[in-house]
């Protein structure tokens, strides 16, 4: 899928919203491994990235040829500052309505207005790609990204108190979430 769209933040910055391409692969690596050391409300950790630059260009590369799946980066002075995409849950028909979620954002640039803009724009790409539901999941203690998906009309159908198990805090409950698109 193609994106692109420009955007103020709150400090008036401005930045770039696109679809990830092949070029991006070792940029993108190197901001996930960052993104993904600085939270404890990421999937992953740094040390757990199945990719390297090399898979991450192709991954973008396929995204961006993809009619139905995307990779965003967030760009500001050309460096890659935030992440997103949806992924289809699968081909079946019949889950094939369903899509999924996830987004990332380097913290010395969370506040700011780029979570909603980034999150505004993969609900308009599963709406584009003909999805009829998109889905996410949080950790609970994350309770500004819980306030913001549901401020774009998401709403919680499940929790499960075991959903992550943190090297630093223990398990972590995680809210599941849909919006009905």
């Amino acid at each position: 899928m193609k994106y692109s769209q420009k955007v103020i933040l709150k400090n008036g910055m401005e930045v770039l919203l696109r679809n990830g391409d092949f070029e991006d692969g070792e940029a993108v690596f190197h901001a996930f491994n960052v993104m993904h050391g600085e939270t404890e409300y990421l999937l992953t950790y740094p040390d757990e990235n199945s990719y390297n630059p090399e898979q991450e260009a192709k991954f973008l590369e396929e995204k961006t040829k993809s009619e139905n799946e995307i990779e965003i980066v967030a760009v500001l002075d050309g460096k890659i500052i935030g992440l997103a995409g949806i992924e289809a849950v699968g081909s079946k028909y019949k889950i094939r309505h369903r899509s999924e979620f996830g987004i990332s954002i380097l913290k010395e640039y969370w506040g700011l207005g780029l979570g909603k803009a980034l999150t505004a724009a993969c609900i308009q790409c599963a709406k584009d790609a003909g999805y009829l539901q998109l889905e996410l999941d949080a950790v609970a203690d994350n309770e500004r990204a819980i306030a913001m998906y549901k401020s774009f009309g998401f709403k919680e159908f499940g929790r499960n108190p075991l959903g992550f198990n943190s090297r630093i805090t223990g398990f972590q409950e995680v809210v599941y979430m849909r919006l009905e698109l």
